[in-house]
């Protein structure tokens, strides 16, 4: 997908093969118990994505999340582990962790969406079941290996044993010693915790074996998968407590001294604040701070585990950052602030060099901001629903992609859906007319004429969300930014990932010369594995 010419030490090469792809986050899948899991269900979305000669499935952040932060994977307590509620429960039942018993009483759960407390209470339940059988089986030389390949997963399971026993308060609020990580305390803790310290590293060890499995289907069908890094993480997080001298603390309060968010402009008068601690990407006199460059290889590292391809959200944020007072209501008082910029990314070596990189350039981007991307060989992001009503210099119409090395969207996890967007009273009927015109459309199937849209352009891969695909309203958007309902919660209905959508992906594929390659024991005629 990213095909640069520039030979940097973190810029991967790949096929210049046009390609296609499905946005469908893993808690949206189908499944009985409440949310998508990384189990059977996932393995069959992957069948349906290599019938329907896809090449790449993007989903949203795989890190926990949690009610206080509105269960949004943008803000999750650790950028590292992975979300708990998405473990699979065909898998434990298939391994003897847990048995139909076990399951008893399953709490109301919804098809259409996910309702977290009852997933939550579920998935809760269940995996102390696992563990107390995990826990009377003795030695397991896999779960060894897991911890100690896994540097992170002390810190985190630590991080999340204490908020617990603490009520959940943010944790500059914990016992000053456990705040400031004193070596003594965090070694009494561990022992008095010990328990829910290796229940949270038992959880994380599953996470992982189910994930893997996936990853071995998506690599069996010819599926990439491209996942998500926030360019910042929560303030109440294992990340921030473990690692304190990687950011912007006030050394009493421990609390943020600046915070990240987005300065105003056309969308919002006041900006965006977003609270998150910003890095301090320097050290004393000014020198580069290693702990940050250190904290942020690992995670690439961690990331490589997971996926082929990272989006790395707010890119923007490597050349300038907008950074907030402390304290302040809005964003309007902030300042831009210069960051690491390709430095940073020189630094990274090794750790970007098996994994390729799309750079979230959405928004008000600057020269400098374009420069770096191209200079670093990363694709940037174009998205149809903002292509119209400003005329025919508008960046993300089709005709005015710069360069292949994109990848364009109809819309993203922030949009509206296409249906939604254009029965929308409140988007720009200049918009929709131009969006009509361009697709010499009258409108009854916009969805598909934005799939096709984006399959035609030159953009070297094209990503769908699934709401367009199956020509979904509003009703079924994943994320509206600034509010804090309803949000994440939306899922895909067995009975929409047909045979007969998976057909009309692989048409449009083949016709816009998107069509995945035929793998080795496959049979071209209807994209299903030959046995």
């Amino acid at each position: 997908m990213v095909n640069s010419s520039k030979s940097h030490p973190c810029s991967k090469s790949s096929s210049s093969r046009r390609s296609a792809g499905i946005l469908l986050h893993i808690t949206s899948l189908p499944g009985d118990y409440g949310i998508g899991e990384a189990g059977p269900r996932a393995e069959d979305f992957l069948d349906f994505l290599e019938s329907a000669g896809q090449t790449y499935w993007q989903f949203l952040p795989l890190g926990p999340t949690s009610h206080i932060f509105s269960n949004s994977p943008y803000m999750g307590s650790s950028a590292f582990a992975g979300n708990p509620l998405v473990i699979s429960t065909d898998r434990l039942l298939q391994d003897g962790w847990i048995t139909r018993e076990d399951l008893e009483p399953i709490p109301e759960f919804s098809e259409y969406f996910v309702i977290f407390e009852n997933v939550e209470e579920f998935k809760s339940r269940i995996l102390q079941k696992a563990f107390a059988v995990f826990k009377s089986g003795g030695e397991n030389a896999d779960f060894a290996r897991f911890c100690n390949s896994s540097p992170w997963l002390h810190d985190y399971a630590l991080f999340e044993s204490l908020r617990k026993k603490y009520g959940f308060r943010p944790w500059n609020r914990w016992p000053r010693e456990l705040a400031l990580r004193e070596p003594d305390a965090l070694e009494a803790a561990a022992g008095e915790l010990s328990e829910d310290v290796h229940y949270h590293k038992f959880v994380q060890f599953l996470f992982h074996t189910h994930w893997q499995q996936v990853r071995k289907k998506a690599r069996e069908n010819g599926v990439r998968l491209i996942g998500d890094i926030p360019i910042y993480v929560a303030w109440d997080s294992a990340d921030v407590w473990a690692n304190q001298e990687c950011f912007q603390l006030d050394p009493q309060t421990l609390e943020p001294r600046y915070v990240a968010g987005v300065p105003p402009d056309y969308f919002s008068k006041t900006g965006q604040l977003w609270g998150n601690p910003l890095y301090r990407w320097k050290g004393r006199g000014g020198r580069l701070n290693p702990a940050v460059y250190q904290w942020w290889q690992n995670r690439f590292r961690r990331m490589a585990e997971l996926v082929d391809v990272v989006r790395i959200d707010h890119f923007r944020g490597f050349e300038a950052y907008w950074r907030i007072p402390a304290g302040e209501k809005t964003a309007v008082n902030g300042k831009w602030v210069k960051g690491p910029g390709r430095a940073f990314f020189s630094r990274m070596g090794e750790a970007v060099s098996c994994i390729e990189i799309i750079a979230e350039d959405l928004g008000t981007i600057t020269p400098e901001v374009e420069a770096l991307r191209d200079s670093l060989g990363f694709a940037g992001m174009k998205v149809l629903q903002f292509a119209f009503g400003s005329g025919p210099d508008n960046p993300y119409l089709p005709w005015n992609f710069k360069t292949p090395n994109c990848v364009v969207y109809t819309g993203t996890h922030d949009n509206d859906t296409t249906v939604g967007w254009f029965l929308d009273p409140g988007v720009d009927e200049e918009a929709k007319r131009a969006a009509l015109r361009f697709a010499n459309s009258d409108g009854s199937r916009i969805h598909l004429d934005f799939i096709r849209m984006a399959y035609s352009s030159t953009a070297r891969l094209a990503i769908i969300p699934m709401q367009d695909v199956l020509g979904f309203g509003n009703d079924c958007r994943m994320n509206t930014p600034s509010t804090t309902e309803n949000n994440w919660v939306w899922r895909c209905a067995p009975r929409f990932i047909t045979d007969d959508v998976a057909r009309m992906l692989r048409d449009e594929a083949e016709f816009y010369a998107r069509l995945a390659p035929v793998l080795e024991g496959t049979d071209d005629s209807n994209g299903s594995s030959s046995s």
